[in-house]
């Protein structure tokens, strides 16, 4: 690549010539890089899953309509992402005036400085290259931001240090608006804005310039607009004014994962599994279904509240949390591999509590009970998956004798197994897991014990913490031939 100009004009005598550097604005520019990516059949979007059909579709058309446009989503649906990842759809690079506070452009100056400084200097004004990421500016929004953080206002303190008046151009501070110019401004959680600065957005989207308090001038910004906002929170923290939501060029939903393997591409994506220890780490393809299920469970669930939503960073975190618990247990235990069970994802709770809202009658119920009723739950529909046809009666049978399996806190692989293997017909469902008799302890005891933690889902068999595993006794007499003897058999039991 030839050295890249340093004035302006060198600039004039390059590649980039007046016409296509002073005519083409952001949004142009957006719209052309983003017709070029898709003739040439490249990726559009990185980290986003689920959005193909849906959300994707709509940004390009707002891409190719040169429009503002917003996001609406509850939390957790990936909108920040999308708007840092427009940067893609920029130039490499642009020429801009060098030391500019607002990226001038070096044709056509906006500010005092830069157009007293071209005027003086001529074709030796000095040149400066921005780099795409640069040109993304990024607010969330909040109560207490002022028109002066967002547009700008006088700075007494440079009028007092360059002995100029109030009332000079040359006395302006800049707010982040107009340091986004010739880029992209993005705003989090608009509602939350006060509707006095929405207002100030308004000349910027309609005219294409903004008015900075106590000045007699119009700065014509070249920028595009995008914002993000959860619908839910109109009323609760305020609200899109409407003369702005009425600028906005389109307004677009963001959306959960609608399936299991959505939700699961993207909790692999963020979580962070790879661990950096000598042992051999794994996390079976069943508890990463049963961690995103509790997701899929709690935003069905009546007792949490649908408003606020449930976020995609609870499986992320459940998830870092099995595998913590489960690196914790195989220390102590002294387990050569890492493997994540059920047991671990109960011990993850913490990890879900805080992810969630609850209504009243969960209030009531208190947010653990509530997390471990959403882990029965997944289990039980992971486990519905898995053996829908098969045939646990030899399993049950052995609990209904009186048979009983405790699982100690800190047991090792080993010792699991050993307990586990006694349990009549339980490891020949194994294969439906993808698990063999033969593999690693580690392994087959987590999958032993996630088939129990199914039966006792679907009320097969009973379990509590005092006595672990066992069978009611209610329902074994429910379920006894009358013809038999009342007598019971003795108990068994397994520590």
């Amino acid at each position: 690549m030839s050295q890249l100009p340093k004035t302006l004009g060198e600039l004039r005598r390059s590649q980039w010539p007046e016409e296509r550097i002073a005519e083409r604005s952001v949004r142009q520019e957006l719209r052309e890089n983003l017709l070029c990516k898709m003739e040439k059949g490249e990726a559009l979007f990185s980290g986003l899953h689920g959005y193909d059909d849906t959300v994707i579709p709509q940004i390009i058309n707002a891409i190719l309509s040169r429009h503002h446009f917003i996001l609406l989503g509850l939390r957790g649906q990936a909108k920040s992402r999308i708007l840092r990842n427009l940067v893609a759809f920029m130039d490499p690079q642009i020429p801009v005036v060098e030391g500019c506070e607002i990226h001038d452009n070096p044709y056509r100056p906006l500010c005092r400085t830069c157009r007293d400084r071209t005027a003086a200097e001529g074709e030796a004004t000095p040149i400066a290259w921005l780099a795409r990421d640069l040109r993304y500016v990024e607010k969330l929004a909040t109560p207490d931001v002022t028109i002066a953080d967002m547009i700008g206002d006088v700075d007494p303190i440079k009028a007092a240090r360059g002995g100029r008046n109030l009332s000079d151009e040359l006395t302006i501070h800049y707010g982040l608006l107009p340091r986004a110019n010739r880029g992209i401004f993005g705003i989090n959680e608009l509602p939350d804005l006060a509707g006095k600065i929405q207002v100030g957005l308004f000349n910027i989207m309609q005219e294409g310039d903004v008015q900075i308090k106590g000045y007699p001038i119009r700065l014509a910004l070249d920028v595009l607009l995008v914002f993000t906002a959860n619908p839910e929170d109109y009323t609760a923290r305020g609200k899109i004014i409407t003369p702005l939501k009425d600028r906005i060029g389109s307004e677009i939903r963001t959306h959960y994962p609608v399936t299991l393997a959505e939700g699961m591409s993207i909790t692999s994506q963020e979580s962070w599994t790879a661990r950096d220890n000598k042992k051999r780490v794994e996390v079976p393809d069943y508890i990463r279904e049963v961690v995103e299920e509790i997701a899929f469970q709690a935003r069905e669930d009546k007792r949490v509240d649908k408003r606020s939503g449930v976020s995609q960073r609870l499986p992320i975190s459940t998830l870092e949390n099995v595998l913590s618990s489960a690196e914790q247990r195989a220390i102590r235990s002294r387990d050569s591999t890492v493997v994540a069970r059920v047991a671990d994802v109960y011990a993850a709770i913490p990890s879900m509590t805080g992810k969630f809202e609850l209504e009243y009658e969960g209030e009531i119920r208190g947010a653990e009970n509530i997390a471990r009723e959403l882990i029965r739950a997944a289990v039980g529909k992971i486990f519905t998956n898995y053996f829908a046809s098969a045939n646990f009666q030899p399993v049950v049978q052995w609990f209904e004798i009186g048979g009983e399996l405790k699982v100690p806190a800190n047991a090792s692989s080993a010792e699991l197994l050993a307990q586990l293997k006694k349990i009549q017909g339980l490891f020949d469902h194994l294969e439906g897991l993808g698990v063999k008799a033969k593999d690693d302890s580690a392994i087959v005891a987590g999958a032993a014990e996630f088939i129990l933690e199914g039966l006792w889902a679907h009320k097969r068999i009973s379990r509590n913490e005092e006595r672990g595993y066992f069978a009611d006794a209610r329902k074994t007499n429910e379920s006894r031939d009358p013809r038999e003897p009342s007598g019971r058999t003795p108990r068994r039991q397994f520590n």
